[in-house]
């Protein structure tokens, strides 16, 4: 890297890549371990989500032993099942377009019960790809391009530019 004239290093022009979590830059060029990280995140997201499955059958044989009915036993079931459907579906689709605040607002509850289902899409995404890596490169690319097309210079003098008349 080369300095200016106060000794300062200089930093590169244009747009810079917005980290992910867990892979920081590393997505661009995928270096510095970066198909270890996809791999220790899928893992760490399938073992969570054992670990919640675990957790959820016990809370499961918590209101069975309490002896609530058969319909309480279906709409828990229901319930974990549909929204972990729904939040599945959302971050999954977070991975490929910016989600709008306003309805991930309204759906946090959602989403909270749901968590299997995000840590799911968590590892399925893994498997190919780091989690929102294809959308922010194509975010990074278009900023690339906007980059190049503003700082492209022109070629010739304007003021000798000849003039129709």
């Amino acid at each position: 890297m080369s300095s200016d004239e106060n000794g300062t290093p200089d930093t590169p022009a244009g747009p810079r890549p917005e980290p992910l979590r867990f892979f920081g830059t590393t997505w661009v060029e995928h270096t510095d371990g970066y198909t270890a990280r996809r791999i220790g995140v899928a893992a760490g997201s399938l073992a969570v989500t054992a670990a919640s499955c675990l957790v959820l059958r016990f809370a499961y044989e918590g209101i069975a032993i309490a002896d609530t009915g058969g319909l309480v036993n279906i709409l828990v079931v229901a319930m974990f099942a549909i929204c972990s459907a729904l939040a599945f579906r959302h971050t999954w689709d977070g991975f490929t377009r910016r989600p709008d605040p306003d309805r991930h607002a309204n759906l946090r509850g959602l989403l909270a019960i749901g968590f299997v289902g995000s840590l799911l899409a968590y590892f399925f995404r893994c498997l190919t790809e780091a989690p929102g890596e294809q959308l922010h490169r194509r975010e990074y690319e278009e900023a690339l391009d906007r980059h190049a097309k503003r700082t492209t210079r022109r070629t010739g003098n304007p003021s000798k530019k000849r003039r129709k008349r």
